[in-house]
């Protein structure tokens, strides 16, 4: 029998890293199971995806094109960049783990707001970086704070607009101020996952901002908007040496065949696509109205979710939500993100909200 100290020998940090926890799903007392704890769209991907995907599984015996070269030729036609300022991953999050292990090195630090996206710290810290976390200010980025914030050693900032869990942005002039603020050893990482759901004209588009600037780069994902958060399929578009920096750290075939398939159609059935964006946007007013009409404090948001402030109960209403069969986001303390399903799905969830309102 092996004894424990002759085990073999893991990174320290791994004790201290708690596993990424993905939204959960419950199933209420009559059956009912309604997942809005994950920001994914409740619709699947569209017929000629499906097809596409059908099809290309034919080939699952041979490995990807490693550069995923169609793939990246569409996107880049489609953003109307060069095809070397695209990178491809596994999801955006897998793009960010990617530019952490491009920037990560002894002393080196990243900064961001807190709260924001989950996976932010849990890769900072797989990739030897450290941590710099700026509290939001109006459950939004305080860009002042964030620029107080960098240091000689600070390697990447990112800023996650619209910000999960909040939804709420940074408008274009204050992020431009920013961004010709920021010194020029810095990489401003602009986290746009869910830019397809923004129609506030005031919040920029990173991919009209990136260019004059070699020391920021967008990052943005297929999982959301586009329907297809199992293939995993996220992109980063950046200057020249920053998407090379990208493709080094890959693993090799990340990006798999069917990703890859799907991705292809998906850019083709844009404006099929967008239509169901259209009524997600339109649920998110709708819910929110609702919402706060019941007595919740909700911010303006601009993703696919809605975020509710609260506080102590954070944690009782989810479990309420859960009895009902609803599963919800909480972040103890603070508040539940609620992503927007069907118009059912979330008449489901206005209910129990609703109820829960009148009882604080």
């Amino acid at each position: 029998m092996v004894s424990e100290s002759k085990s073999p020998y893991l990174r320290a940090v791994l004790e201290s890293i708690p596993a990424y926890k993905p939204g959960l799903r419950v199933v209420g007392p009559d059956g009912r199971s309604i997942k809005l704890s994950s920001n994914e769209s409740p619709y699947g991907p569209l017929p000629s995806v499906r097809e596409a995907i059908t099809e290309a599984s034919a080939d699952l015996n041979r490995y990807p094109d490693p550069g995923a070269t169609e793939l990246v030729a569409r996107l880049a036609a489609h953003l109307d960049v060069p095809e070397d300022h695209v990178a491809l991953g596994a999801g955006s999050v897998g793009v960010l783990q990617q530019l952490l292990e491009a920037v990560g090195e002894p002393g080196a630090e990243v900064v961001y707001a807190w709260r924001s996206f989950e996976a932010y710290p849990l890769l900072a810290e797989l990739a030897g970086v450290t941590s710099v976390r700026v509290p939001l200010k109006d459950e939004t980025h305080d860009l002042e704070a964030l620029l107080a914030a960098i240091t000689d050693n600070t390697r990447m900032v990112l800023v996650c607009n619209p910000n999960n869990p909040t939804g709420t942005t940074v408008r274009e002039r204050e992020l431009v101020d920013f961004l010709d603020r920021v010194p020029d050893h810095v990489l401003v990482i602009l986290d746009e996952a869910y830019r397809e759901y923004v129609r506030d004209p005031e919040v920029p588009d990173g991919v009209k901002l990136y260019g004059n600037r070699p020391n920021v780069a967008v990052l943005r994902t297929f999982s959301k908007a586009y329907g297809l958060a199992a293939v995993r399929l996220g992109y980063l578009v950046g200057h020249p040496h920053v998407a090379a920096a990208v493709r080094k750290t890959i693993v090799p075939f990340a990006v798999n065949h069917l990703a890859q398939a799907a991705g292809i159609a998906s850019i083709a059935a844009e404006p099929e696509l967008l239509e169901r964006v259209e009524a997600t946007v339109k649920e998110r007013e709708r819910v929110r109205e609702a919402l706060v009409a019941s007595g919740w404090t909700v911010p303006l948001t601009e993703a696919n979710f809605v975020w509710l402030r609260a506080d102590e109960d954070t944690m009782d209403f989810a479990a309420v939500c859960a009895e009902a069969g609803v599963s919800v986001r909480p972040f103890d303390g603070e508040g539940a993100r609620v992503s927007l399903g069907t118009a059912e799905e979330n008449d489901v969830f206005l209910s129990v909200a609703t109820s829960y309102a009148k009882r604080r």
